[in-house]
């Protein structure tokens, strides 16, 4: 690139970042996503005019699988594409051993929309079962519990960093011949034991979305073992045809298998990279932030065990996508109106995914059956839980301090 052509970019890219600075007191769930380097990347890379799924791209992916240990990687424009490739992938006519119409999956109630609609997508019945209270994640018991002769796949949604006891239930999954699926898609960067979070399954899949670990605004990955499953992701993700995948040319357009259109932006790939390179980095300043934050509220004087906080799995090295809030008042308290009053001083919450999905409209809308009375952590999640982001810039002193005495104010409502 030509110096002035970078010099002037560079200009504009400071003069955007002074634009969003501001000294009024803020609490968002991310807050200047972006380093320059970053911006710069995908700057780059639109100047180049090659923005459709090229180089770039591949270059992620290889990266990636590398550094997390994994065989295969294939970036896609979204996590929750990544969650429909994996289902669409073992129920294809094209994989061995594939899954069936009609057989079930297991989800934990705790789950994201697109955790869940996969499976009714590929013909599957999706079986809940409850969380861990400690860990929001699939409960092992409850797991066990739930395993019928039609059980033949299990995702887990390794939530906000954290982790379940993964390799009791891979041991379990791979007794059974279940095939297991990670929904890892808030936890990148995250160590159970000496793996990655998102390799112990048959697919991991991650997301890139704003405010997760890595961001590059939108796009996903999903990670594989085997060579087959690879290719039939790849002819998955582009139309059906073989274009990436055929070791000699038939024609042009030649299509072996059913298709989406869920291929990713260079742009997209070009940021991913820059920010997962740095990715060790923003774990640390995350986790620091989460320290802090909580040593804060313990020495507050208006402590009062007004919080239970989000306890990593034993074995977990976590990385850190925001800080979970379980309300534990003995009082009666209203938790929307506590809400409303952190957001009207700009502290930006979010429920914990998306609570209990068992109380969604939408599980009514496919008439999906379950028994709310085995699904009690995950009510108790929803009615008394909330997360708050946790910046990958290191917090000052009189920000946390805001932060905390607002927090603190729950017992006003």
């Amino acid at each position: 690139m030509k110096k002035f052509k970078k010099k002037f970019l560079l200009n504009q890219i400071f003069k955007q970042e002074k634009s969003v600075k501001t000294s009024k007191f803020s609490f968002p769930l991310l807050n200047n996503g972006y380093s320059k380097n970053d911006l710069m990347e995908g700057a780059k890379t639109l100047i180049s005019g090659k923005l459709t799924m090229g180089e770039k791209t591949k270059k992620f992916e290889n990266y990636f699988a590398k550094t997390i240990g994994t065989k295969y990687a294939l970036m896609v424009n979204s996590g929750s594409s990544a969650n429909l490739l994996a289902f669409f992938c073992i129920t294809n006519a094209l994989k061995k051993n594939k899954v069936n119409k009609g057989d079930e999956c297991i989800v934990p109630a705790v789950c994201w929309s697109t955790t869940l609609w996969p499976i009714i997508q590929s013909g599957l019945k999706p079986v809940f079962a409850d969380v861990d209270i400690n860990t929001f994640c699939l409960n092992y018991s409850s797991l066990i519990k739930k395993v019928t002769k039609k059980t033949k796949v299990i995702i887990l949604v390794n939530v906000l960093g954290n982790s379940p006891e993964i390799k009791k239930i891979k041991s379990f999954a791979a007794r059974k011949n279940i095939y297991l699926i990670e929904d890892n898609c808030e936890s990148l960067g995250s160590r159970y034991g000496n793996k990655f979070l998102g390799t112990y399954g048959d697919f991991g899949t991650f997301s890139f979305y704003y405010s997760h670990q890595v961001t590059a605004g939108e796009g996903g990955m999903i990670v594989c073992k085997s060579k087959s499953d690879y290719n039939i992701l790849k002819s998955l993700r582009a139309h059906g045809w073989d274009r990436e995948i055929r070791k000699k040319k038939i024609k042009d357009f030649n299509f072996i298998n059913q298709g989406f259109n869920l291929r990713p932006l260079e742009v997209s790939a070009s940021i991913g990279m820059s920010q997962f390179r740095r990715l060790d980095k923003m774990m640390k300043i995350r986790s620091l932030n989460r320290k802090k934050i909580i040593q804060k509220l313990k020495k507050s004087k208006k402590w009062d065990n007004q919080f239970n906080f989000f306890n990593p799995a034993k074995n977990l090295k976590p990385s850190w996508f925001g800080l979970p809030l379980i309300i534990n008042k003995k009082n009666k308290y209203n938790k929307i109106k506590y809400l409303e009053f952190l957001n009207s001083k700009s502290i930006e919450t979010r429920p914990i995914i998306s609570g209990n999905f068992t109380n969604q409209t939408a599980v009514k809308v496919h008439k999906i059956k379950f028994n709310k009375k085995e699904l009690s952590n995950s009510q108790k999640i929803e009615e008394n839980g909330f997360f708050i982001g946790l910046p990958t810039e290191i917090l000052a002193n009189n920000k946390i301090n805001k932060l905390v005495n607002y927090l603190l104010r729950i017992d006003y409502f």
